[in-house]
């Protein structure tokens, strides 16, 4: 299992991916399409994750953005989804302590994500690596296009 950051020349092979682990999130939203992988991965505000298989395949993917505002660096996890298939295994976790990692070097002082309560493994998973839930409200203003 290796954890790597994705480059551009990982986009085919995350676009093919995302087709079978976005489901795995969000029924609601589709996959990227290959053209909006390669947008994701030029992004200078995120850092795009890819857990591998021993033989090379694509088992799990994060995303983290970071950005500047006037009071310091922010960072966000979004997007952590692991192959179902391969659940248990630790790649969730070592995901998680990437982004992390990440966030620490470029100057980051906390690290922010969401998560459903039905996503019970992934709450405990965020519990037992550090998160702390905070006393906040989260709001969504829907943007019809």
């Amino acid at each position: 299992m290796t954890i790597s950051i994705a480059g551009p020349d990982d986009a085919e092979a995350l676009a093919e991916a995302l087709v079978g682990l976005i489901p795995q999130l969000s029924r609601s939203n589709p996959p990227p399409s290959l053209d909006e992988v390669r947008g994701i991965l030029a992004h200078e505000a995120i850092t795009q994750f890819l857990a591998r298989d021993d033989a090379g395949r694509i088992v799990g993917v994060s995303t983290l953005a970071t950005f500047p505002i006037p009071t310091g660096w922010r960072a966000w996890v979004e997007d952590v989804i692991v192959d179902e298939a391969v659940n248990g295994k630790g790649i969730g976790r070592r995901l998680t302590e990437a982004m992390i990692d990440r966030a620490r070097e470029l100057g980051c002082k906390t690290v922010d994500l969401t998560s459903r309560p039905s996503r019970e493994a992934a709450n405990h998973l965020y519990r037992k690596v550090g998160f702390v839930q905070r006393e906040t409200n989260v709001y969504r203003y829907a943007i019809e296009g």
